[in-house]
């Protein structure tokens, strides 16, 4: 299990992980599961994995394990269609910015559930995924709609931000090296 002693100091916690698959905390110089690295995100603490013999970063691997995980324990995020998708744009031309685009939004909702729960502490009430599902079904319509219409607003920004992206990139060739001339101007 993973130490529960806070770290004074600011740097990113060490993983290492070792052939046999096992996973090194450097320090609390203990052996951790994979459990106790999801905890560490739970936590919001820093920390990195890399492979105990060529110092490669693991750390995405190690958390797409987590993930892995958690999908398979019964009450997964991602639909299949939706996975379906993702694949799709690996190759694809807007595979750069799709990641981008769904980090953005995470974020605003991130946003929207923090804003949730300052609310909440104003009230004296507990932020608890339940009490955001009972919040988000309680809700009047008008505040769902300027809720709903900020996200939505910020949604649109970053899909705006993308197509002006494509366009700049497609400017830079306009012209070159394919211009067409005219006879009489050569």
């Amino acid at each position: 299990m993973v130490n529960k002693k806070q770290n004074t100091q600011s740097a990113t916690r060490t993983i290492k992980k070792y052939p046999n698959r096992r996973l090194y905390d450097t320090q609390t110089s203990t052996y951790v599961t994979l459990s106790d690295v999801k905890q560490l995100v739970l936590n919001q603490e820093e920390f990195n994995v890399v492979d105990a013999k060529t110092n490669e970063d693991l750390t995405r691997s190690i958390l797409l394990q987590i993930i892995l995980e958690e999908e398979a324990a019964g009450m997964p995020l991602f639909t299949t269609p939706m996975l379906s998708q993702m694949i799709r744009f690996y190759g694809h031309s807007m595979q750069g910015m799709v990641g981008g685009y769904l980090e953005k939004n995470i974020q605003t909702f991130i946003d929207m559930q923090n804003q949730f729960a300052e609310q909440t502490q104003k009230g004296n009430v507990k932020a608890t995924p339940e009490a955001w599902a009972q919040f988000m079904n309680m809700q009047n319509p008008m505040m769902m709609q300027n809720m709903m219409g900020s996200y939505i607003e910020q949604s649109k920004n970053l899909f705006t931000q993308m197509q002006d992206s494509m366009k700049d990139q497609a400017n830079m060739f306009t012209g070159f090296p394919f211009s067409k001339t005219k006879k009489s101007d050569q």
